[in-house]
């Protein structure tokens, strides 16, 4: 039985196999790929330490950091389906049908982008198509581009854009932006942005790269173009909490709810960290640092137990 496994290899869940292993805490790592969201990234400029990565090498960085570590067991390529609590301990059961068993979580699974599902959305993930202003922003400098999603996040996203973008469409389904109204305010008064109210997102056109998002006017009905370099989605992010649903306090958008302090969830056993959880930024150095408290918290609650 381990002490402690650890689901997730973004950067919340290698920073926290690594200071477990530094911490002789008996450990296990499971995760489907190293990297997390990032790994879509074309370029990563935000990571502190490093001027510049592509969300590939971003992904092999951290799992050569983390597999240079002595003492902890690493299962790759494989995702975790259920986690039960037998009151002494965990059992964990995987897609490829292995079990394991431990007395404490650390929960670093992540989210995921709600995707638009229209054609040409997969297709271009990457190559126009971004998921993330904060990320990818600067890579568009001079490019018309379009953001899709009128909430905080989109507005966020317009806000990332406009030192770089020459033309910014904020494309919204309803007929009114329903993000913070200050950050409304600020937007509204640069004229590089348009906002298009009622647009229904059909396709995101390209050949090779993005060049187009086509989309139909709910009022009138009528279909029309945009000429764009860029699609940035923003219509929310979907945590991966359904595995410990019913175990530990999600709030309403499904995230894992925290104690800030120590990254302890509502379960004195299961803690979490990064995009998961309720943390109000969600960010590779702020998941990173997060990871690292929430071990170190565990490290005390073993000492506490009379290790």
């Amino acid at each position: 039985m381990y002490e402690l496994i650890i689901i997730g290899g973004g950067p919340a869940g290698v920073a926290a196999g690594i200071y477990a292993a530094r911490k002789k805490i008996k450990t296990a790592l499971i995760t489907d790929v190293f990297g997390g969201q990032s790994l879509v990234s074309a370029d990563i400029q935000n990571w502190i330490g490093t001027k510049s990565i592509s969300g590939f090498e971003f992904g092999r960085t951290l799992e050569s950091h983390l597999r240079a570590q002595e003492g902890i067991d690493i299962i790759e390529g494989d995702r975790v389906l259920k986690v039960e609590d037998k009151l002494s301990h965990f059992t964990i059961e995987t897609e490829h049908g292995k079990n394991f068993e431990s007395k404490m979580l650390f929960i670093a699974s992540g989210s995921k982008r709600r995707k638009l599902g229209v054609p040409g959305e997969n297709k271009f993930n990457g190559k126009g198509v971004v998921y993330c202003s904060i990320c990818d922003a600067p890579l568009f400098k001079g490019k018309n581009v379009a953001v899709v999603g009128g909430g905080n996040s989109g507005l966020e996203a317009v806000r990332d854009l406009i030192p770089y973008a020459s033309k910014i469409y904020l494309l919204e389904s309803t007929g009114k932006l329903r993000g913070d109204k200050t950050m409304q305010e600020k937007i509204s008064s640069d004229p590089k942005i348009e906002v298009i109210l009622g647009a229904d997102i059909l396709e995101i056109l390209g050949e090779t790269i993005v060049n187009g998002i086509r989309y139909k006017e709910l009022t009138s009905g009528a279909e029309k173009n945009l000429q764009v370099g860029g699609v940035f989605v923003e219509i929310g992010l979907v945590p991966n909490s359904d595995i410990v649903n019913g175990l530990v306090m999600l709030n309403n958008l499904g995230s894992i709810e925290i104690d800030h302090k120590t990254q302890r969830t509502s379960h004195e056993r299961i803690w979490a960290a990064g995009d998961v959880t309720d943390v109000l930024y969600k960010q590779n150095n702020i998941s990173v640092g997060d990871a690292v408290k929430a071990i170190l918290n565990i490290y005390d609650s073993i000492g506490a137990q009379g290790k």
